[in-house]
């Protein structure tokens, strides 16, 4: 599994486009997909980070987090655009960041409240996914465009779990 760092050295551009997608509303905004301790999925909006040094999230007492310290598998999903139907998707495994340096300097930068019970997490990366169709394709639309798709696939991991997911224009 590849950090975000890791990725985006691979890939530079292609983390550039997850990035600004899940940026695109100034703090990062996306779904989240856990795993459920009956197998079944969860989904939950998430204020991903991306830094230089990696993608975490801030994950409050919930079930979301329960989920992570259980099993770590995810895939996480931008918000919508308002003015395109373009996506990013990433998945791999999140990690607790145990490190109280790396959780503090985080902590203060994007203003974490220390009184509130979050844990940081980490999140690697095994798949990474755009999908860009250049402009509006709402329902509406005349002719649904075929997205532009770039996929990554870890290369160090030996066998992908999670399926890249089919774009389709709704």
């Amino acid at each position: 599994m590849a950090t975000w760092s890791e990725f985006a050295a691979d890939e530079p551009r292609l983390a550039t486009a997850i990035r600004l997608l899940m940026q695109q509303y100034g703090p990062g905004l996306g779904y989240l997909a856990t795993v459920r301790a009956d197998g079944g999925p969860r989904v939950h909006p998430v204020s991903p980070v991306i830094t230089d040094s990696g993608l975490f999230c801030f994950i409050i007492d919930s079930p979301k987090r329960r989920d992570l310290e259980r099993d770590g598998r995810y895939a996480l999903h931008s918000f919508p655009p308002e003015e395109s139907d373009d996506e990013a998707y990433l998945a791999g495994r999140a990690h607790p960041v145990t490190d109280p340096a790396k959780v503090g300097r985080l902590a203060s930068d994007l203003g974490a409240v220390p009184h509130v019970d979050w844990r940081l997490f980490e999140f690697t990366v095994d798949v990474a996914m755009v999908a860009q169709r250049g402009g509006s394709t709402g329902h509406y639309a005349a002719a649904p465009r075929q997205p532009a798709v770039q996929v990554w696939l870890d290369p160090t991991s030996g066998s992908v779990s999670h399926p890249v997911p089919t774009p389709v224009a709704c």
